[in-house]
């Protein structure tokens, strides 16, 4: 049985800053709420190879979570009504998940599950999680980062 993975726009944009885009397809069926790809739409990130499903959420996504942009809102909504779980970089939507009782995940988690799952190396995993922190425009801390690349280390990175 495939789960359920739904995303906001921030782990599609920092994993095809770092030309991982395709590790998505390992977490299982992913979803993508129409407002992330209407907020996809406004720049370069192009993820029209990949298989996904797409959700139109009917409610007023600023009154639901109103700390949240409406993708996240989206994505969040989503989860809680299909029991998915969810991928965000947003600090404030993982806290919101983790409220919710959401699993949650971002770009790092991707890396490391797909390292787990051996479409990574070792080398490339570790690599990998260095480009997300240096040329993306995803902020992670140096700790975040040693952590995660000890998970490889270690071989207990996934999820």
């Amino acid at each position: 049985m495939s789960r359920l993975v739904v995303t906001d726009t921030g782990p599609l944009i920092h994993l095809a800053q770092a030309d991982v885009l395709s590790l998505l397809e390992l977490t299982g069926e992913l979803l993508v709420p129409e407002t992330v790809l209407d907020e996809l739409e406004r720049g370069p990130t192009d993820i029209s190879r990949f298989e996904f499903s797409v959700e139109r959420v009917n409610l007023d996504t600023e009154s639901v979570y109103p700390q949240l942009d409406s993708g996240e809102t989206a994505a969040l909504v989503v989860c809680t009504e299909r029991d998915a779980i969810l991928l965000t970089d947003d600090l404030d939507a993982r806290n919101t998940a983790g409220e919710e009782e959401i699993e949650v995940h971002g770009s790092v988690g991707v890396v490391l599950y797909g390292y787990s799952q051996g479409a990574l190396s070792a080398g490339a995993a570790k690599r990998t999680l260095r480009e997300l922190k240096q040329d993306t425009n995803l902020y992670l801390s140096t700790p975040l980062i040693e952590h995660a690349i000890e998970l490889v280390a270690s071989d207990e990175a996934g999820w």
